[in-house]
């Protein structure tokens, strides 16, 4: 030692584990990322005479630990360095730097890199949850790929080529409504729950108008799933706010970990140092107590603790600022005013919950997306679409086939379970009645004026709206409108202002106060309505009714069995000529109906009639000649009804009637007598008088003759005597020179009289009778009724 401090070449080695592993000198890199950390024991100063040796002592003190010197060469000019000799092994070193390492270091210097890692994933995944839970993912990912479809849908730029052709003065005016109402709002509270997301971008569509064109039908069928789509997704979204809920509660818990980690690493990053004191208590197994230990991972784990601070609070700033938009504005809620103002569409509704967040979102990004995809919010817009596909498919052409005469004898176009009112009808000028069943939102435009010989409406189960220049048209030409309904709300509005209306049919179910409803009493405003039908459930007339009974000449109204009372307005309808009261349990006529001084003709079907001793009052309706009692529970008929002698038209078909008066046969004008489906037994012979008679039927009764002078009735034309006891028809049939209609089966016949060939307007398909009995007649007889 001493000729190395006089100058001499020393050599010594560089490690003590050369003398335990000579033939493998280790890699002092390696040795230092492996160990983390060496230790050296601290010796207590050895009591030594030569003061130099001391100080070169404390020189190596704070150096690796020399092994024993080894032989000294050959050489005398080559002396070996010797060093502090601690006699420690490679075991005992390792021991010492993993106890050091254990008991003395810092816990942030030891586990820092772990710390970053579990910050990093906790990061990672509170940004990253919402992506991957099904309940919050399944909605971002359909909200995506609807939002691509209705941005490149050529229908979205169908629907803004529309509103770019406007009056740009219009345009103006409304930006400038716009500008106003947002002058109006006081403070920043009034914005927040607009949160109109798109008032910054004011700028308008280019839309190439040549693109603009006709969809065809593949491309308006698609854009019809995608109304269908964004309805179905609008009313699942808009029913919870989980992503608003989720993406607020990862932000919150980002900035509580921002806060912690800038808390407690601007604390203990000083604790990060490259020499460290060791005391631990292994003097028993190494022979030292008190250690100097080099941490050789300091350096480097205190440049990158600031440069990871530094990285933490930037992202820690971009979540505060996130945290502040989400509170300062309200996202739950979306308001599409200022592309309302802009567009036109003024239907396009405000969205909430998550639908409303997911829109805010998207206009971080381009506002675009969320302008374009209002399109296919709005009513109107989807209406445009059906309309225009419902054109594509119903031509002119295709609805001319449709064309048929109905009761009225009008020409007539039915139109059932369409999506709607295809604007080529009104292209077939010379339609008379339009049928429309089962149609919701029927827009009936101006160009219905197109139809100048439209007479005749109907509508059943359709919700009806009209163009104002339309009910100017139908004011002044339709005569006849049907409206079938399930709800009274479904009666449209405009009905009571067609001032030219004669005839008026409603079905439906009403209220049974339906003499206060207000849409109802309207109809004093129907100066010329002359017919009025009402199927429903009343139990009285309404007062509505009373008032155009001035003018009304035949009122229909067909209960489903609800009581009818309260008949005594009927007494002011002085100008009535016909009136039906059809199963409205009644259980006798109505006095009311005896003052009806103008009536011709009475149908009381279908009530719970079972006496008629005050038909007799009819003899005062002079110009009464059709009386229907049908479908009821009559078991007689009164000797006075001769006094209605009026009568053109008796009907007494399905009661329980078992015997017929003579004095029937005194009412000599009736000309059409059902007596069928009752227990009748015997034809008085008195209805030879009735020589008006046309149709006689006694179909279905228990009658075993007929009377001779039964033929006496030469105009009769129609014969039903079918499903009786009968055994016999006599052979005086053939006076019935007019006759065209004979049934006679479900009888005892066993042959036809010969004489059926006189009636030579009786032919094969106007007689009713089994096979066999057909061929009882003389073959000329059967070819004459064959031939047409």
């Amino acid at each position: 030692m001493e000729d190395c401090l006089n100058g001499v070449q020393c050599s010594h080695p560089s490690n003590p584990q050369e003398d335990y592993f000579p033939d493998h000198p280790p890699n002092p890199s390696f040795r230092v990322m492996q160990d983390k950390i060496i230790c050296l024991p601290k010796r207590v100063q050895p009591a030594q005479n030569h003061s130099s040796i001391s100080n070169v002592s404390q020189a190596i003190a704070s150096t690796t630990p020399l092994p024993p010197p080894k032989p000294s060469p050959a050489n005398p000019t080559t002396v070996e360095m010797k060093g502090l000799k601690t006699d420690l092994d490679l075991q005992q070193y390792s021991f010492i730097n993993q106890m050091c390492y254990e008991r003395a270091l810092h816990w942030y210097a030891k586990y820092f890199p772990y710390l970053v890692l579990i910050h990093t994933l906790v990061f990672m995944l509170c940004s990253n949850f919402w992506f991957k839970f099904p309940g919050s993912s399944s909605k971002i990912e359909h909200f995506i790929s609807i939002l691509g479809k209705c941005f490149d849908s050529p229908w979205t730029t169908r629907a803004l080529s529309e509103v770019s052709g406007e009056d740009s003065e219009e345009k103006d005016n409304r930006k400038n409504n716009l500008n106003r109402s947002n002058t109006t709002q006081s403070g920043p509270e009034g914005s927040l729950v607009n949160s109109q997301s798109l008032k910054s971008i004011p700028e308008k569509f280019v839309v190439d108008k040549a693109t603009a064109g006709a969809l065809d039908k593949k491309e308006g069928e698609q854009a019809k799933a995608l109304f269908e789509k964004v309805k179905k997704f609008r009313i699942h979204v808009e029913e919870g706010d989980i992503l608003y809920a989720m993406y607020v509660r990862q932000t919150v818990l980002k900035v509580i970990k921002f806060l912690i980690i800038i808390a407690y690493n601007s604390a203990l990053v000083s604790k990060v140092q490259f020499t460290v004191d060791c005391n631990v208590d292994i003097q028993d197994m190494t022979g030292y107590k008190n250690f100097s230990c080099n941490h050789t991972m300091a350096h480097l784990f205190s440049k990158l603790s600031f440069c990871y601070l530094c990285f933490v609070s930037i992202y820690g700033l971009t979540c505060l600022y996130t945290l502040y938009w989400l509170f300062y504005r309200s996202l739950r809620e979306y308001s599409f005013e200022y592309v309302r103002q802009e567009t036109g569409i003024d239907d396009i509704p405000d969205v909430k919950n998550d639908f409303a967040f997911m829109l805010h979102m998207i206009d971080q990004y381009d506002p675009l997306y969320s302008k374009r995809f209002a399109v296919f919010l709005s009513e109107v817009s989807e209406n445009k679409l059906k309309q225009l596909n419902l054109n594509n498919e119903w031509t002119p052409d295709k609805l001319r086939q449709k064309l048929q005469t109905n009761a009225h004898n009008r020409l007539e176009l039915p139109l059932i379970m369409l999506s709607g009112l295809p604007d080529t009808v009104f292209e077939i000028t010379e339609l008379q009645s339009l049928k429309l069943e089962i149609i919701k939102n029927v827009m009936i435009p101006a160009t219905i004026a197109q139809l100048d010989n439209l007479q005749e409406l109907s509508l059943h189960q359709c919700s009806v709206k009209i163009h104002s220049a339309a009910l100017s048209f139908l004011k002044e030409n339709l005569k006849v409108l049907s409206v079938k309904f399930d709800d009274i709300r479904e009666l449209p509005p405009w009905m009571y202002g067609l001032r030219n209306l004669e005839e008026l049919y409603l079905v439906g179910s009403l209220s049974h106060d339906i003499s206060k409803n207000i849409t109802l009493e309207s109809l004093r405003d129907l100066k010329s309505l002359k017919i009025l039908s009402i199927k429903s459930n009343v139990s009285k007339i309404p007062q509505a009714v009373v008032d155009v009974s001035s003018h009304l000449q035949k009122m229909c109204i067909h209960n489903d069995g609800t009581k009818l009372v309260m008949l005594n307005n009927l007494k002011k309808m002085t100008n009535l000529t016909e009136l039906e009261l059809v199963h409205c349990d009644l259980e006798r006529i109505p006095h009311a109906v005896f003052s009806l001084l103008s009536l011709q003709e009475l149908d009381l079907k279908e009530n719970n009639l079972k006496s008629i001793e005050e038909i007799v009052s009819f003899q005062h309706l002079r110009k009464l000649t059709v009386l229907k009692l049908w479908h009821n529970g009559i078991t007689y008929i009164p000797e006075h009804i001769k006094k209605l002698t009026s009568l053109e038209r008796l009907s007494f078909c399905h009661n329980k009637i078992e015997v017929l008066p003579s004095h029937l046969f005194l009412c000599n004008k009736i000309r059409y007598l059902d007596l069928s489906y009752n227990d009748i037994r015997f034809i008085p012979p008195e209805i030879g008088v009735l020589q008006s008679l046309q149709y006689f039927s006694i179909t279905c009764n228990k009658v075993e003759s007929l009377p001779d002078e039964l033929y006496f009735c030469k105009k009769l034309k129609t014969l039903k005597i079918g499903k009786n006891s009968l055994s016999v028809l006599s052979p005086k049939i053939g006076n019935l020179l007019f006759l065209s209609y004979l049934d006679v089966k479900g009888n005892h016949f066993e042959i036809l009289p010969p004489e059926l060939g006189d009636c030579r307007a009786l032919k094969r398909a106007g007689l009713v009778v089994e096979d066999a009995l057909f061929e009882t007649l003389p073959s000329d007889v059967r070819e004459q009724m064959k031939a047409e």
